[in-house]
């Protein structure tokens, strides 16, 4: 078939992918640990290109328009979650590349009312990542509930939280980062973090909130530890495995633990509006898309320097 007679349904736009970032929901998939929803499917939800052709209905894109596709492709639109303002809990939610087939490919279609607009300052490769690990930061620090100002923990310093921060400093907070990785937490101190250590070391001051990004349950614990009395740790993860037990005084004194799940159309153009104004700065590692094995694999064994992206030849 060829890539550019690939045809959208009505309400669709068919996109000629130019980059597509790799983020470990898709390893997760792939690998069994996140139960498919569709089988076969195609993975990918960082995905940057140009709309090819528009299908009935279709007004606000036009063949050329470069745009943005992210994790949520679609919701009901008429549940009570919706008309909240919370589609990203829709019971009938469909995500790209676990219910949509996604950007590992050459084309692809989605819903037209579900992508977004690039800022013009970033190229392909370097918006893709912000289409996840960008926009779950943006919302991860909402639902933590840090105020411009306050002191922030990010607990794991992968691609996602290495956007996080930059929003964070540019709020003017003192950030806090915790890591496994040596080389992780001299990066914090380079990018501006107060302080640097591992998971199982306490920073000197108590955190108004904390985020994890690291996907093992033990993490949750320690950010509890670092917290003051109404402190909230809010977790960025699809997928993580038992968190172990702990004492309640560590609950005690109302703090909070939350998930981050999914994110809004609202969030997603707040924060690619915000990306372009700090400007955000991200670290990428491109492959050919014919390359995506070794993507994953370099992802799977922690080699990928900032965000793996793969890349139309």
């Amino acid at each position: 078939m060829d890539r550019l007679d690939f045809e959208p349904g009505p309400g669709e736009v068919a996109i000629e992918v130019a980059a597509c970032a790799v983020c470990r929901t898709d390893l997760q998939i792939i690998e069994g640990d996140l139960e498919a929803h569709r089988l076969p499917i195609v993975p990918g939800h960082q995905v940057v290109g140009r709309v090819r052709a528009v299908g009935a209905g279709v007004e606000r894109w036009q063949p050329g328009d470069r745009v943005g596709v992210a994790w949520l492709g679609g919701a009901c639109g008429s549940c009570d979650r919706c008309t909240e303002g919370l589609e990203n809990l829709c019971d009938q939610a469909e995500f790209t590349g676990w219910d949509r087939d996604g950007g590992f490919a050459e084309t692809m279609t989605a819903r037209a009312d579900y992508v977004f607009s690039i800022p013009p300052r970033f190229g392909d490769a370097e918006a893709a990542p912000l289409l996840c690990g960008g926009i779950i930061g943006y919302r991860s620090l909402q639902v933590a509930g840090i105020e411009p100002g306050g002191r922030l923990g990010l607990y794991g310093f992968g691609a996602s939280a290495l956007l996080a921060f930059q929003v964070a400093r540019y709020w003017g907070c003192d950030v806090f980062v915790a890591s496994r990785s040596r080389t992780e937490q001299n990066r914090a101190l380079e990018m501006g973090a107060v302080w640097a250590g591992s998971y199982h070391e306490q920073p000197s001051v108590p955190l108004d909130a904390v985020i994890t990004f690291a996907p093992v349950g033990f993490v949750v614990v320690e950010a509890l530890k670092a917290i003051r009395p109404g402190g909230t740790v809010a977790i960025n993860a699809i997928h993580l495995d038992t968190v172990p037990e702990f004492p309640y005084e560590l609950l005690w004194m109302e703090r909070g633990v939350r998930s981050v799940a999914n994110f809004t159309r609202k969030d997603a153009e707040d924060f690619l509006e915000l990306a372009g104004e700090i400007p955000i700065t991200t670290v990428v590692d491109e492959y050919p898309l014919a390359d995506v094995n070794v993507a994953l694999r370099r992802l799977k064994t922690g080699e990928v320097n900032g965000a793996a992206v793969l890349v139309s030849n």
